[in-house]
């Protein structure tokens, strides 16, 4: 399995060996192009799945504000997102595939059209089932 994790300079995730300089080559990933800018209040913002094109899209942060952050994360069969914890509420909402979210005591499985709140601090991790493509939403405040 493969682990992910968030470079908030970019706002995308990479392999976790490529945050910081990636892998030897001396080059920072935040060099590479944003994936999306930030919506602004009353921009439309397409969560159709991805369908084919899952596969070659990266993982975005849709809208962030001071108190509230949207990212669609996408993650390949047998992809990872490591253990974590945040401090605000959460949810992750399934919109395509199938993903197992994990706490210390209980696995979720999710799979199309189906959400799940988390309370805020409690450890949590995603593994990808199929591929699949999640809208999480995170409270900042």
């Amino acid at each position: 399995m493969k682990a992910v994790a968030w470079c908030p300079t970019v706002r995308r995730f990479h392999p976790s060996g490529l945050v910081g300089k990636a892998a030897g080559t001396g080059v920072q990933p935040h060099n590479r192009p944003m994936a999306l800018p930030h919506a602004q209040p009353l921009d439309t913002i397409d969560l159709r799945p991805l369908g084919e094109s899952l596969a070659t899209t990266p993982s975005t942060s849709l809208i962030k504000t001071p108190s509230l952050q949207l990212m669609r994360v996408v993650l390949r069969r047998g992809e990872t997102f490591a253990e974590h914890r945040v401090p605000g509420e959460i949810t992750v909402h399934c919109l395509e595939g199938e993903a197992a979210l994990t706490t210390p005591t209980r696995e979720c499985l999710l799979s199309a059209g189906q959400l799940v709140l988390l309370a805020g601090g409690e450890p949590h991790g995603l593994r990808a089932i199929t591929d699949t493509s999640l809208l999480v939403t995170l409270r900042l405040d």
